[in-house]
């Protein structure tokens, strides 16, 4: 009798132990599934890719005498956020956005976020004091290689942008898209190196990427999610296992006011 208790125990210890290791192992490949720590449930990367999706405007540079597709002039840059405003939108931080792909958190009512690639120093000049009088917060993605640079910010801007309560996040050292990193010397020169040093300059983490020229692949979205809580792209296409890593944005040329507005309800049909 004693044996045979022994026998039953020693198999349902060797169960737990094997259940509890495959869980893990889940956790591990499936971090947005389930449950948190504290218990909070957690959309399935099904469950937030069917979302209905929240309009992301991505500029690059404001300046005058520029005609290209990411430029737009100072004056229609103005316009455009004042049409938001009057138009009744709330812009969000990406922490909003990540609580509501994963918890359904509520938006404020016509949410939107607004971003800037490449660290222009117009973002600091230009556009973050028109969009606080509006009482607007953006996001900021910076390229590393451009710190203090003729035309880009300088370190203490950024750090004023962030202090400011605009997001701060990465856009790569020197632009390379992610699709040509080939080994751990690529990864660590383009994500792990300049994301350790824009988090002591900011004084807080940095959970948030933009692809340069907007392009990924699967294999760039896994190892991303290994430090960014949302990636965000341009163009249509997201990836479905890992939509968090693959957030759509539109780029913002010179349109009319009213044209942004149309194209921001077709592009995300709103």
């Amino acid at each position: 009798m004693n044996r045979k208790l022994i026998f039953i125990c020693t198999m349902l210890l060797g169960f737990v132990v094997v259940s509890c290791n495959h869980a893990n192992q889940n956790k591990g490949n499936n971090p947005i599934a389930g449950k948190t720590n504290s218990g909070q449930a957690m959309n399935s990367p099904a469950q937030i890719y069917a979302k209905p999706e929240i309009p992301v405007l991505c500029f690059h540079r404001i300046e005058d005498g520029s005609k290209s597709v990411y430029n737009v002039k100072p004056a229609a840059f103005a316009a455009d956020i004042k049409i938001l405003a009057d138009s009744g939108y709330h812009s969000i931080s990406p922490d909003q956005l990540y609580d509501y792909l994963v918890y359904n958190k509520t938006l404020p009512q016509k949410p939107f976020m607004i971003t800037f690639d490449d660290a222009r120093v117009e973002g600091a000049t230009i556009a973050a004091p028109l969009l606080e009088k509006y009482g607007f917060k953006g996001v900021f993605f910076i390229m590393t290689i451009t710190y203090n640079k003729k035309n880009y910010m300088t370190t203490d801007q950024i750090a004023q942008l962030a202090k400011a309560g605009h997001t701060i996040g990465l856009h790569s050292w020197d632009h390379t898209m992610v699709t040509k990193y080939k080994d751990a010397a690529d990864w660590k020169k383009q994500v792990v190196d300049p994301n350790k040093k824009l988090a002591e300059i900011i004084g807080r983490p940095v959970e948030y990427w933009a692809y340069p020229d907007g392009v990924f692949d699967h294999k760039g979205t896994e190892e991303l999610s290994k430090y960014f809580k949302l990636s965000f792209s341009l163009g249509t296409k997201r990836d479905s296992l890992l939509p968090l890593q693959t957030v759509r944005r539109m780029i913002v040329p010179e349109w009319t006011p009213q044209g942004l507005l149309n194209a921001m309800r077709r592009t995300f049909r709103e």
